[in-house]
């Protein structure tokens, strides 16, 4: 029985149970003053456990003079032996040793809860006490207190004031950071210009996020990935990158998409373009999504064609992606709805199922005018590569369709049908995310407030946290230990996830803290969220002599091989080796986001100034060369002028070193949909190489 009680899962039961028999007996006792020595008194005087005809209390009289009380007791002794199951038991074991006395139970059965409320609805009145109606009174009673404490132990606490004139003025400051964004987004999501788009409307073709629009389910969400991709890069302005990719649902399928925008620059492919369309396979291939591609290209951009064609991550790893997913069973899927030219052919060509547009679309190697000066044969570009052509002649295409609207349901229908086939039998959004989910207790909208606008102002990663999680609920993992680094259990939008934030700088002990919890979440096979605000680890004589490397080796290596769905969000700062161990790029989580505040370098602008600072300062000593307080004050602002445009959001975005920036007010909604995303694999098991002891 001690062993039985020790079962942390059932103490309040244990609990529960004296309260309980003691509340019966209370009510009953008078009667029983009066009832028949057959009825045990004895026993239940001193709340006896009988056992197998012997007491487990020493020294207590056990009668087992009723009718069948003495074999229904034995019967019970039976099954406690073996029967532990859930918080009933406890309760149970006591309600039916009582009963058994009472001789009230025609059977014991098995003990659980099915079995036992069965026999509990059929309980009488004992000397005008209603049992079944006391025992469900007091049973509920203590288990809501119960579960209301537990409740409340795992509920964030915040005392952020939202009135406060620091509250205010942070909101002001990320609100201005948003204001920015936001007029950048709308920028690019007019495509190569008005009169590129007029031109393209005016051949009867839907823009890039029209066309994803009509594929969409309706009222579904869509994410769509680095919007901001080839901003400032390149001298010619390249919205997007010249390509538009996201997630979404197809009759309830999530789906990556990838379309080219033909308003800009024909829709060619420059080296960030490929880049964009690469990372889009990458995701589908780590989180299995069907890809559709909307195609209405003219090739590689042949200007730099030395930075799109030859390397291994140039334009030809497309079509290899195509064939190596195609060949996991990840659907692949081409909608031709304009040019499909040279390399691009490809794209149709390779894919599981192909639709082409009658008039629009066209599929060739080589156009009309390459093929004049290579054979001199003049055609037209409907008679080289059209959709007739390529639906009854070449096979090259699957379906044909006489607009693109007419396409676009094609496509739905084929997404429909993959359903069918059985090949992509993974859980549905609305499958994977509980029904049950909560809203944090707290306003997502006030995480405007909470960051500050001096990013060099620390804030408890933990009010970010109750803004993102189910109900603000969070089982913090080794609270006490390595403080500067928050870990713990939590749920968005009813799926159990891992929380790893940073609090400070990441000392030994957070980094062996770190690692214990990403071993645990692997081992379970739970999600994990990065939210990264991290200056870097530890340094200084102290720091390596506790082994600071080593311990950063480790939280590194179970990063790395951690084999669960991985989202990170940049809420601050991504300095250093703190990038490595919370997840940065190179550790290929699904998903990586930034807010606009945050930064991200191999260390602080002014750091960075101070060491190069000193670098130069010893070279000109041994140079015999004088250096001003001036001029090392203009060497310091032109190396933090640096870091501070090449560490900004804009900046990481524009070449794809994350997936978006975002609002923070969005990122419980974007976890989620990621969430959804990532869980349409099945789960694998997570191995790890030697840990440096």
């Amino acid at each position: 029985m001690a062993q039985i009680l020790q079962r942390k899962s059932n103490q309040w039961s244990c609990y529960l149970r004296e309260e309980w028999i003691t509340s019966v007996y209370a009510l009953i006792a008078p009667g029983l003053n009066e009832g028949s020595s057959s009825l045990g008194i004895p026993s239940l005087l001193h709340r006896n456990f009988v056992r197998g005809g012997r007491n487990l209390v020493p020294g207590a009289e056990a009668s087992r003079s009723g009718s069948n009380g003495g074999n229904i007791a034995g019967d019970l002794d039976s099954k406690i032996t073996t029967a532990t199951r859930g918080y009933q038991y406890h309760a149970f074991r006591k309600y039916s040793s009582l009963y058994c006395k009472l001789g009230t139970f025609s059977r014991v059965g098995d003990l659980s809860s099915n079995h036992f409320l069965a026999d509990l609805a059929s309980a009488p009145t004992v000397h005008g006490v209603d049992i079944k109606k006391s025992f469900y009174n007091v049973f509920n009673s203590r288990r809501r207190n119960f579960m209301s404490m537990d409740h409340e132990l795992n509920v964030l606490k915040d005392d952020v004031k939202t009135g406060s004139e620091i509250f205010v003025k942070n909101k002001k400051a990320m609100e201005e950071l948003l204001l920015d964004l936001q007029q950048k987004v709308e920028k690019v999501r007019l495509g190569g210009g008005v009169k590129a788009v007029e031109r393209h409307k005016s051949r009867k073709k839907y823009l890039p996020r029209e066309r994803i629009d009509y594929l969409l389910d309706p009222g579904s969400p869509f994410l769509e990935l680095s919007q901001l991709a080839g901003h400032e890069l390149y001298t010619d302005d390249l919205p997007s990158g010249g390509i538009v990719t996201g997630i979404g649902s197809v009759h309830g399928r999530l789906c990556m998409f990838v379309a080219n925008d033909p308003t800009v620059k024909g829709g060619t492919y420059y080296p960030i373009t490929v880049k964009k369309h690469l990372r889009a396979q990458e995701i589908a291939s780590q989180c299995n999504l069907p890809c559709i591609y909307l195609v209405d290209s003219g090739g590689a951009n042949l200007p730099r064609q030395a930075e799109v064609f030859p390397d291994r991550d140039h334009f030809g790893r497309i079509f290899y992606n195509q064939a190596r997913m195609s060949e996991e069973g990840i659907p692949q899927i081409a909608l031709v709805l304009g040019s499909c030219t040279a390399g691009g052919a490809y794209v149709p060509a390779m894919a599981d199922e192909s639709v082409i547009v009658k008039g629009n679309g066209t599929i060739f190697l080589a156009g009309p005018p390459l093929v004049k000066a290579a054979t001199g044969e003049e055609v037209s570009a409907e008679d080289l590569g059209g959709a007739a052509l390529h639906c009854k002649i070449s096979g090259v295409s699957d379906h044909f369709a006489t607009d693109e609207l007419h396409a676009l349901a094609i496509g739905r229908k084929i997404v429909k049908n993959i359903h069918f086939a059985g090949i992509t039998n993974r859980s549905s959004p609305s499958n994977v995310m509980s029904e049950e989910s909560r809203d944090p207790l707290y306003s997502p909208d006030e995480l405007h407030g909470i960051v500050p606008a001096d990013a060099r102002i620390s804030y408890d990663i933990r009010s970010v946290i109750a803004r993102i999680v189910d109900g603000s609920e969070f089982d913090e993992f080794k609270k006490l230990y390595g403080s500067t680094l928050v870990t713990g259990f939590a749920r968005i939008m009813g799926q159990p996830v891992g929380i790893v934030g940073n609090n400070g700088i990441l000392f030994t002990e957070s980094a062996l803290k770190g690692a214990h919890f990403i071993q645990l979440c692997a081992q379970r096979h739970i999600p994990l969220i990065f939210l990264q605000n991290i200056t870097g680890f530890m340094v200084g004589s102290r720091s390596e002599a506790s082994g600071i490397a080593k311990a950063g080796a480790k939280m590194v290596m179970a990063v790395a091989c951690a084999k669960v769905p991985k989202i990170t969000i940049v809420v601050g700062g991504s300095h250093g080796a703190g990038n490595y161990g919370m997840c940065g790029r190179a550790y290929s989580p699904n998903f990586l986001f930034m807010w606009p505040n945050a930064r991200i370098s191999v260390m602080g602008g002014a750091q960075a100034a101070g060491v190069l600072a000193q670098v130069e300062r010893d070279k000109r000593r041994r140079d015999k060369t004088e250096w001003s307080e001036e001029e090392e004050e203009k060497f310091k602002e032109k190396v933090m002028q640096g870091y501070d445009r090449e560490g900004h959001p804009y900046y990481a975005s524009a070449r794809l070193w994350d997936d978006g920036i975002i609002d923070p007010a969005d990122t419980r909604r974007v976890l989620a949909l990621c969430l959804s995303a990532s869980l349409q694999t099945s789960p694998k098991e997570t191995k790890y190489g030697v840990f440096r002891m």
